[in-house]
């Protein structure tokens, strides 16, 4: 495959003063690439937001201009290696811990005992835990419950189109600022601070042994899950799609969903009107028919 691989100036923020800006001409074709590739939709509006990323990868890659990056990029050696790295450059990975938080209220005081007597272990599935603070709020949430719950044992995946982000999730590091939100008391029993005095922290051996991370990419015709999931969590990715690529995504989401088993989506998200396998039970959740 090839494209025009021209550039145009802009003096739009996002972009340092002389750096070219993608034509509208390139920017629809590396857009329409994206979004085959990942179902991820770029309007006209990103176009200097994926210039501006673009030219941080060109200074990785050693490359001097984005027409050089566009040939790399449909070479044969750049759709063998840098599609992976691209989806990284484009994705947005914005997510804090106990993050809208009644999800987690809901799972603990509703859903938890429900589902406690039935599965052994319980498989959670955190399906777009960028770096990981979903994945370790939801393993604080169940490790509370435990304590309360006689033999109760679970098991966390956690996948993400970025690989960048998942080896951030995997050292379950995080600083002062990012681990603002849990409360007090689950900060000193499930978090280790730094020895070296930076102000980081890092989640606890324990909860860090009943998670997994691997990258997943929505658009892929088999998601390589053999268990299936009690509990899914798929919150504030769907916004970043269009209509058809989130009823395509969820419903792909709900074969590897238990009947009777629970699917939280993001409170902006809305499920109304597509076609799934669930029944709504609550503000954005919905349990397997």
């Amino acid at each position: 495959m090839s494209l025009p691989c021209s550039v145009s100036s802009s003096g739009r923020p996002g972009l340092s003063l002389g750096q070219p800006e993608l034509t509208s001409a390139l920017f629809e074709k590396l857009s329409e690439f994206i979004y085959a590739e990942s179902g991820i939709r770029l309007p006209a509006a990103k176009r200097t937001m994926l210039s501006a990323r673009l030219y941080k990868r060109l200074r990785e890659l050693k490359l001097e201009s984005l027409e050089a990056y566009c040939q790399y990029l449909f070479s044969p050696a750049g759709q063998e290696a840098e599609i992976v790295s691209l989806l990284d450059v484009v994705s947005t990975n914005k997510t804090d811990f106990f993050r809208e938080p009644r999800h987690f209220e809901f799972l603990s005081r509703q859903a938890l005992p429900q589902l406690a007597a039935e599965a052994r272990p319980l498989n959670v599935w955190s399906a777009a835990c960028s770096s990981g603070e979903e994945v370790y709020t939801l393993a604080m949430v169940l490790s509370e419950y435990a304590e309360r719950q006689a033999d109760f044992d679970y098991r966390i995946l956690g996948t993400d189109i970025s690989t960048r982000v998942l080896e951030i999730a995997r050292t379950g590091v995080y600083d002062t600022a990012r681990v603002e939100p849990i409360p007090h008391e689950l900060k000193l029993k499930y978090l280790m601070r730094s020895k070296r005095g930076d102000g980081r922290y890092r989640v606890v051996p324990e909860l860090r042994a009943r998670t997994g991370f691997r990258r997943l990419n929505f658009m892929e015709p088999d998601f390589g899950l053999r268990e299936q999931m009690d509990v899914i969590f798929c919150r504030n990715v769907l916004i970043y799609f269009d209509r058809a690529t989130q009823e395509r995504v969820l419903q792909h989401l709900c074969l590897h969903l238990k009947p009777g088993g629970y699917l939280f989506t993001g409170h902006s998200e809305s499920t109304s009107g597509l076609r799934l396998p669930i029944q709504p039970v609550a503000a954005s959740v919905g349990r397997r028919l």
